[in-house]
């Protein structure tokens, strides 16, 4: 992996690297020295980087600037010598090691566990698969060609398994095809929100909706998958059949026609985010002007010079109101409840081109670079969303660090609202930091001062043919309604019928909004189906969903190539091992900030059960995905089929 190109560099490489090396970040410069050139001193004083707060890249390191030059100036060498043939010296590091650079590079303790995890951050020990020999008549159907399905094909093409993907849409994408709205983009930096098989050579750090789609498009056009994705092409329904040991599914093309297929495994990529969640507001339909959801933003709506409604605060509307602002003649935004924002010093920023060079030239410290993002924005604040019970501001925050992260977020807000103080206690939730899912701030608060936008806090009672109307009898002139009320996330795999073993519904099983799965993967009486970001999966306390997807199908590509070595028919999960697992999540849930009763979120159902969000370390779930145990399954031999 490491391996520098054959061909000879050129001086205009060669200046590349020296534009580059004066941009680059000095801690993740200080691992690629370790790894180049074996030499340990560059762990230790006065190079050791100084941890900074929030969560920007720390680019300096907080080295004093003598310093930073000895890094840029030892590193230029270095990696100047490995693109002219030099081997790495530290090629493949043992994990104890990877532990201790990690803890320089982020000037933060770091448990002996991550070594492993680290090491297939770096592509080490990749998540990846040799071919597997399935029996004649194997194959695999994926549902969806969003992110979650894209991966699927590739670790199943890799691994020589016979698959097809249906996409009801007519493109692949998923949620970034339909959401095209002004601002929708990802609240995860895009060099660790992409697959660790394929890194992208991105223009910003936080990659807009477009760019995300370019990239998935780039992804299935590398790895060839198009001939395997049948478009427009929508699932109503798969059904277990116990006999055949197979999947039967029933699709409906485009024109109305209706086929069934078969195949030995399922693979649900539908993913939570659909359909959109459209609010039951009297005389919503009477509304005379556009009104649409987010989820299905209309281009053809002129927003220049309108009185513009935007009902829920969220995150499309936290991405949109900021960007049509000084488009319209008013902005009303009504709130339902608030959120913590976070501040992200780049978002909208362009990566330098110098570094840029560097991300794509240099795989050490693009891989460097990705797993100091990887610490940052995944296991970092796991500790602080732990409940303390002896905390005595139980009501405000869970522990001294959480109420740390509040009064760091109080201040930023407090400055960004400048001369408009009496928003404060309108905007700042009572709630405990990352109760609610923790948003990004690009620009929100700042919009707030301005003239023409009103932030509303009353509830809407009525909408008639032009007018908002809340229960303090306010009436709101509008021209145009936005509607970014999300979506239906509690109701995993919604838009098909999925019956198992003895024709039991996936719905009733899940009693409509409580889904349960082992590892979010796998549920008893449905052999060989397996659901990609699955209940409790996401990682609330921050991070790369795609990272969570990667690790599921190593485990599921496991699975089936033991399948494969046994001559095995089905798999399916055992009832008790499932109900423990299950009972390990919501026990852990009650220790975590989803449960405070201070606020309600989209992670819990009605029942007050956590149903979305994971309450493990991304490292838990890496170690628990790394090999599939077959004692866990319910097991038949593979049935002779005439």
């Amino acid at each position: 992996m490491f391996t520098p190109p054959d061909d000879p560099m050129t001086a205009t490489e060669e200046t590349q690297y020296i534009e580059a090396v004066q941009v680059a970040n000095i801690p993740t410069l200080l691992m690629v020295l370790v790894q180049l050139t074996g030499e340990m001193h560059w762990l230790e004083d006065p190079y050791r980087p100084r941890r900074q707060p929030g969560m920007g890249d720390n680019d300096t390191g907080g080295l004093r600037p003598e310093h930073q030059t000895e890094v840029r100036e030892a590193a230029l060498e270095a990696m100047l010598s490995w693109r002219n043939g030099r081997p790495v010296a530290i090629a493949d590091p043992e994990p104890e090691l990877l532990v201790k650079m990690l803890h320089v590079a982020m000037d933060e303790e770091i448990p002996d566990i991550y070594g492993p995890f680290t090491k297939s951050q770096l592509g080490q020990q990749p998540i990846a698969t040799n071919p597997i020999d399935v029996p004649e008549g194997f194959s695999a159907i994926v549902i969806g060609a969003g992110v979650s399905g894209l991966c699927a094909a590739v670790h199943l093409q890799a691994a020589n398994i016979p698959f097809t993907v249906l996409e009801r849409n007519d493109d692949i994408g998923g949620v970034w095809l339909e959401n095209t709205y002004p601002g929708a983009g990802v609240d995860t930096p895009n060099h660790l929100y992409s697959f660790s098989f394929m890194q992208y050579d991105w223009p910003e750090f936080f990659a807009l909706q477009d760019e995300l789609w370019g990239y998935l498009n780039h992804v299935a056009e590398t790895f060839g998958l198009r001939p395997k994705i049948e478009l427009a092409t929508t699932v109503e329904r798969a059904e277990y059949r116990e006999t055949e040991q197979d999947w039967e599914v029933t699709v409906r093309r485009a024109d109305g026609s209706v086929e069934v297929q078969h195949a030995t495994i399922v693979i649900s990529g539908a993913g939570i985010f659909n359909p959109p969640v459209i609010p039951n507001i009297d005389g919503l339909e009477s509304f005379e002007g556009p009104s649409f959801h987010t989820s299905r933003w209309r281009d053809d709506v002129e927003l220049e010079g309108k009185r513009v409604a935007i009902i829920g605060n969220g995150a499309s509307c936290m991405q949109i109101a900021p960007l049509i602002k000084d488009q319209v003649e008013s902005l009303t935004i009504f709130q339902r409840s608030n959120h913590w924002a976070a501040p992200f010093e780049q978002f909208r920023r362009p990566v330098p081109e110098a570094l840029r060079f560097l991300l794509r030239e240099n795989p050490i410290y693009q891989a460097w670079y990705r797993v100091r993002l990887g610490w940052t924005f995944n296991d970092r604040n796991h500790s602080a969303l732990q409940k303390d019970p002896n905390w005595e501001h139980s009501e405000r925050s869970l522990n001294a660090a959480n109420d740390g992260h509040r009064g760091f977020f109080e201040r930023y807000i407090r400055d960004e609202l400048g001369d408009r103080q009496d928003l404060f206690d309108v905007v700042v939730p009572k709630y405990p930091p990352f109760g609610k899912r923790m948003l990004m701030d690009n620009g929100w608060y700042r919009m707030l001062r301005n003239e023409n936008v009103t932030l509303v806090t009353d509830s809407i009672t009525s909408v008639d043919a032009t007018s908002v109307t809340t229960d303090t009898n306010d009436v709101f002139e509008a021209d145009v309604i936005i509607i970014a009320t999300g979506f239906d996330v509690l109701r995993f795999i919604n838009t098909y019928e999925t019956i198992g073993r003895g024709g039991q519904s996936l719905r009733n099983a899940w009693q409509d909004d409580n889904a349960k799965a082992y590892l979010g993967t796998t549920v008893p009486d449905f052999p060989n189906f397996f659901t990609l970001y699955g209940p409790n999966l996401q990682p609330g306390h921050g991070g790369s969903l795609i990272n969570v997807i990667e690790m599921q199908m190593h485990y599921i590509i496991d699975l089936i190539e033991q399948m494969a070595a046994d001559d095995l028919g089905s798999v399916d999960i055992l009832p008790e091992v499932h109900a423990t697992y299950n009972d390990q999540v919501d026990a852990a849930h009650e220790n975590m900030v989803w449960t405070h009763p201070g606020m309600s979120t989209y992670y819990r159902n009605d029942r007050g059960r956590i149903v979305v969000n994971s309450p493990y370390r991304n490292v838990d779930f890496y170690e628990w995905t790394r090999h599939a145990d077959l004692d866990e399954y319910l097991v038949e031999p593979r049935a002779l089929q005439t």
